[in-house]
């Protein structure tokens, strides 16, 4: 057998790997072998490889997580976000916009939209990122959008129970999502989820679609209190959901429950600049003992973007993390809202023998993600020991 060449990146100024006790490093190096990590260490006892990179003093760390977004879908709601910010509310019935653009579109049309957000994701640092359906809301769109969820997306998730759409009866279309499209879409996805809010789904009709999701084999997650204290929290706690993403309005009793649980709160801070939603109260959820994670909910309507460093920098100029918690929630914390957090298959973290998903930034440290935010700082990525991209061959200045 043939041996599998290694790659050694050295020259690394600060290197955070996110692994459980390990602190940022500096002066590092580390060595890629088959996709994986095979050694870290100081750049000065580096092993030889066959092939040797130079970061040139720059900052490394772990991929991006992006453990919520909607990338299946067609159309535009760049009017309604216009009039949004002309002081239109922001309510849950602008899905049924996209809905109908996805509906008359192609799946080659759908997987085209989806592949070019998936590589501008990766361009920016991306190297594991969820994907739901929830834009089709029948049984041919849906089934059609878990597969190509599939093709681009490295975790799946039924999103069925978006809302209902118009022209069937509540009730008809709960037994379509927990009958016949769980049955259709459960092949393609690891998760079910469900849109716990006012103009969506309540506590009940929630509860129904996880565990029916759950006797699929399904994981479970779920929106909610986003605009409102819909219960979505507490549910998510009572069914061991892995996560419940927005989080923006929590009481007490909200906070202690996740403090007490593994259910991850993942925040979308990208989505509540779009919306103007009140930021969720994420020191007070770290503060508390719960985990937390970040993604971009990159959506058509309420947060069409694909930055998770733009999240980073929002989380810790206007949310009230440091830049170490909000990295960690952009990597370690999205993947246990994934559940891989752990394992084999871990990700989120640099490890030796786990995978080899990193990001190398044109920049001396992670503090730059926020001391300098919207400058596009992402130099080099590798996806499972693969090079998926770089700027610029010159070193930093000493």
């Amino acid at each position: 057998m043939t041996p599998k060449p290694t790659e050694l990146i050295t020259g690394i100024r600060e290197l955070t790997t996110q692994a459980d006790g390990a602190p940022r490093l500096a002066d590092a190096a580390l060595v890629i072998e088959g996709g994986r990590i095979a050694w870290i260490g100081p750049a000065s006892a580096a092993p030889a490889a066959d092939v040797r990179t130079d970061a040139g003093g720059r900052a490394a760390l772990p991929g991006w997580v992006d453990s919520h977004t909607h990338l299946v879908f067609a159309g535009d709601r760049a009017a309604e976000f216009e009039a949004r910010m002309g002081g239109q509310p922001y309510a849950a019935g602008g899905i049924l916009t996209t809905v109908a653009a996805t509906r008359a579109a192609t799946e080659a049309q759908l997987t085209a939209t989806a592949a070019r957000l998936r590589r501008e994701a990766e361009a920016q640092g991306t190297t594991f990122l969820e994907s739901k359906t929830g834009y089709g809301l029948d049984l041919a769109s849906e089934a059609r959008s878990a597969r190509v969820a599939a093709s681009v997306a490295d975790v799946v998730t039924f999103l069925g129970a978006h809302i209902v759409p118009p022209g069937i009866d509540r009730r008809d279309y709960l037994d379509l999502v927990t009958g016949p499209m769980l049955a259709l879409v459960a092949p393609h996805a690891q998760f079910v989820d469900v849109f716990c809010e006012v103009g969506a789904f309540d506590v009940a009709e929630s509860r129904e679609v996880l565990l029916a999701g759950r006797a699929a084999g399904l994981g479970l997650r779920l929106h909610g209190n986003q605009l409102g204290f819909s219960g979505g929290v507490r549910l998510a706690v009572e069914l061991g959901a892995a996560s419940v993403d927005h989080c923006n309005h929590l009481e007490p009793a909200d906070l202690d429950a996740l403090a007490a649980s593994a259910t991850v709160a993942t925040l979308l801070p990208a989505c509540d600049l779009s919306t103007r939603q009140p930021f969720p109260p994420a020191r007070r959820l770290l503060d508390a003992g719960a985990s937390i994670a970040l993604a971009t909910n990159c959506n058509p309507g309420s947060s069409y973007t694909t930055s998770m460093a733009f999240c980073v920098a929002t989380a810790v100029l206007q949310m009230g993390l440091t830049i170490e918690e909000a990295v960690w929630a952009a990597t370690r914390g999205g993947a246990r809202a994934l559940g891989r957090d752990t394992g084999t298959d871990a990700v989120g973290a640099l490890r030796v023998g786990g995978r080899a998903d990193l990001q190398v930034l044109d920049a001396p440290s992670v503090a730059h993600l926020a001391y300098r935010p919207g400058v596009p700082l992402t130099w080099a990525v590798w996806r499972q020991g693969v090079r998926a991209g770089r700027r610029g061959p010159s070193p930093l200045p000493a």
